[in-house]
Order: C-alpha cells, then structure tokens, then sequence
C-alpha cells in the first residue's frame, strides 16, 4: 500500500490527496442514468426508452460525464434484462455520444443467466460487478419506514461466473463495494487469475446494510484498496451525496451522480435531470482544481480500451 498521503501536482501546486490509481488532475465523472427503482411519480425527468437514454447520455457528455451507467429500461418504466433492448440502449446512446457504456447487472430475484447474456451479447465497456451479499435496504426518516427492504445476493460462484463472462467479452469489470468485506473479496478472483489489474473500484455509501457513509468510512475504504486501482464514489441518497462527492473529489477520487443516485441538488430538495447532477459535480471538480476527464482520458485512467 503506498501512503495515503501521496503527493499530487494540480495547477502546479504540490498538495496531498488520496489518489491511488486516479488521475489527480482529471475527474472522471460517471452518471447513473435511470437506475432500476427510480420511477416519474417522483422524479420526471428519469429516461425509459432507448431514446430517451440516448439524448440524456448526449447531454451528460456535453456537461462533463465521461461513464453512463445504465438500467435497461421498458416504456413503462419497468427494469428489463432483454438483451434487445440492452442492444438497443446500446446501439442510440453510440449513435449520439462518445461517452463511456457501463451496463448494471444488478438485480434481486433475477437468474445470473439472463444478465450474463446481455454482457455478452452487447458487450458494453465496463458492466458493474456486485462484490458480495447483504441486506439492502433503505429508510425512509419521515415515512419512519423502510422505502425499501430487501436482501442482495451475490454469492462467489456467481461472481466468479459473471466475471468470467466479462473476461470472455472483452468488458472491464466495475467492483462495486458496498463494505470493506467486499473490498477483500478480490483476493479469491485474484488468486485464480480471473481478476487482474488494473482495478477500477466503485466505493458504495448509503445503503441502510453497508458501510455508513461519512467521510472517515470512505477514507478507511480508499486505504484497503490496491496500490494501482482506481476508485470512484457512489453516495445514494440525500444529504448524504454531495458531502461525499466533495470529499471524493477533494481526495483525488473520481465521482458518480444522476437520478439513480439522488435527484436532490440542493438543500431545498429541488429535483434536477441527469445533465443539471453532472454540471454540479464538474463545478465541484473544478473547485478542487480538476478538470473533468472526457471518455479517451477515463478509458486511460481506468486502464482499457473501450469496445467502441
């Protein structure tokens, strides 16, 4: 492990920052488009169709995302693991953007099979790669209720299968990590020569099951991680986000926002749209003298090539 006080140059300025495999002077900036819960009931703006996705991508691009992070959508809103629609998704937001394709494959009460065919099939650049099991649920302060309370299985033998249809299509795998367990949870995969480096991290904070989101819980998680990986942020809900976003940023870490994380943006609860989430998070970015990275200089950061 290297200090977690390595020295970074920014506007060259030396300062200390929690960089690891990061870039210290470019932020890359990924958008959770529309996410598998999200519904228009209470936030309007969340894209279903292809379509939709695909103007949405454009104008995250436009406004400093590098990484669209994507649930498959139907028209009524419904999460779907078709592999056409992925394809479809895939095929609109390409014709519009430039930008980075990460693929959720995520799910609860979903066989592994059908998310293992549209990785496969589609073959996106990056698709998220869930790190182990727990309870996932969060609460609702003036409901004085769950929102939603369930349990996220993610087994080794399913981890290990995923990956290895990741490896087969050529898709960098995104760890997610929603508690310093999973962050050991690489060792196995490691060992078997079915994970290499290097590694590209997502730090989950938020969940009511995983690690409480404060900002000495993310330092603590950066610490764990390997000396070469590169990490990003992922802060769910309101209040909690923006905190972390800044702490992130300020860390040297690289950041995700959009309407499947939050669609809060400020402390009036005004709900704001994919590209309105990103332009905050690149202003943030540049208040720490970074400048947000384009999808040619993310690809390079997280150490791939994408499928483009």
């Amino acid at each position: 492990m290297v200090d977690d006080s390595e020295i970074g140059t920014h506007m060259g300025v030396k300062t200390q920052r929690t960089v690891r495999g990061n870039d210290p002077d470019k932020a890359v900036i990924s958008v959770a488009m529309t996410g598998a819960m999200t519904m228009r009931s209470r936030c309007p703006s969340v894209p279903y169709t292809p379509q939709e996705i695909a103007e949405q991508a454009q104008e995250a691009r436009e406004a400093g995302a590098s990484v669209a992070h994507i649930h498959a959508r139907t028209e009524n809103g419904s999460p779907t693991f078709d592999a056409d629609t992925y394809q479809e998704v895939y095929d609109e937001v390409r014709d519009h953007t430039d930008i980075i394709i990460n693929f959720s494959t995520g799910a609860i009460h979903e066989p592994l099979e059908s998310r293992i065919e549209y990785v496969k099939e589609v073959q996106p650049d990056i698709a998220a790669l869930n790190m182990g099991s727990m309870n996932y649920a969060k609460w609702s302060e003036s409901n004085e209720d769950y929102a939603f309370n369930m349990q996220f299985e993610n087994p080794f033998s399913e981890i290990e299968e995923m990956l290895e249809a990741m490896n087969e299509a050529d898709v960098k795998p995104e760890l997610e990590c929603f508690d310093t367990g999973h962050i050991g949870s690489i060792r196995p995969l490691l060992k078997q020569g079915i994970l290499e480096h290097p590694l590209h991290f997502s730090i989950i904070m938020g969940i009511v099951g995983g690690i409480p989101p404060t900002v000495n819980n993310l330092m603590n998680q950066v610490r764990q991680l390997p000396d070469d990986a590169n990490w990003q942020l992922i802060g769910i809900g309101y209040p909690n986000q923006w905190p972390l976003v800044s702490a992130a940023l300020s860390m040297g870490g690289n950041v995700r926002v959009g309407v499947e994380d939050n669609y809060y943006i400020n402390n009036d609860r005004d709900k704001a749209g994919n590209a309105e989430l990103v332009e905050k998070a690149a202003r943030m970015a540049r208040d720490v003298c970074r400048e947000p990275a384009t999808p040619d200089e993310a690809a390079d950061i997280m150490g791939f090539e994408p499928n483009r």
